[in-house]
């Protein structure tokens, strides 16, 4: 009973062993700007597509049913402001950060967790190349850049999909629309806040994923299994870092 109580401790303590060597191998040069770069392209613009279709179809939800729980009160023209902040406050950085973790977290961890079953990460070490420097820190920074885009962009699709709903379809008044989504939102309150959340739940899919490809056992079974744990636990941390957060900004 004291192992398995001791084993989650000790794993936990050994992937913050893990983030703090990766953030102490950071040097500022052409090479690490460059493969960063290069993985912002791979995990964020890829990531793109599925992120403004989703955000496009949560705003026509949020919309509808925004729309039918305030008309009961006679304040349908209030779905604007509702959207919005529950956009920027919450969903937009939570759904943004899973869906991350769906598409680009399993993503790393497969490559490099295939990579160490290939033997490419001991022949970086052979080579006295830091594999922590060359593999895990640039994808860890594109997750931390990426992640705050591509909450942007959900945002945006959100609203348009919201507008394009209740204009539309429910025929309410575009410039009442834009004119309470602009009062009622505030840029400290609401927009900075999700770009925070949305940095950090950036570095945990990114950290996470890095830890479990450089953890995983050099087998198919163990780079799945890492897979598997990447989207499961950074979407647990999301959630739990979230609620933190918010109880704190509130």
């Amino acid at each position: 009973m004291g192992a398995r109580w001791l084993s989650p401790v000790a794993e936990t303590g050994r992937a913050a062993l893990f983030v703090l060597r990766m953030l102490a191998a950071i040097r500022p040069g052409p090479r690490l700007a460059g493969e960063t770069l290069r993985q912002v392209y791979l995990v964020g613009a890829r990531s793109l597509i599925i992120i403004m279709i989703c955000g496009f179809f949560v705003g026509m939800v949020l919309s509808l049913q925004a729309i039918n729980a305030l008309a009961q009160f006679g304040a349908a023209d209030q779905v604007s402001l509702l959207v919005g902040k529950s956009l920027f406050r919450e969903l937009g950085p939570v759904l943004t950060a899973l869906l991350f973790a769906g598409r680009a977290g399993t993503a790393i961890a497969a490559e490099i967790g295939l990579m160490k079953a290939t033997s490419q990460v001991d022949a970086m070490e052979l080579m006295a190349i830091d594999p922590v420097q060359r593999v895990a820190l640039p994808r860890f920074l594109a997750g931390l850049l990426s992640v705050p885009l591509l909450t942007a962009m959900f945002c945006a699709m959100a609203i348009l999909g919201a507008m394009v709903f209740a204009i539309g379809v429910m025929g309410l008044d575009a410039g009442i629309f834009w004119s309470k989504l602009q009062t009622g939102v505030r840029f400290g309150d609401d927009l900075v806040g999700g770009i925070c959340k949305s940095v950090v739940f950036g570095g945990i899919v990114s950290a996470t994923a890095t830890w479990y490809g450089f953890s995983a056992r050099p087998t198919g079974a163990g780079v799945a299994t890492a897979t598997t744990n990447t989207v499961v636990i950074s979407s647990v941390l999301v959630l739990v870092v979230d609620f933190i957060m918010s109880s704190f900004f509130t």
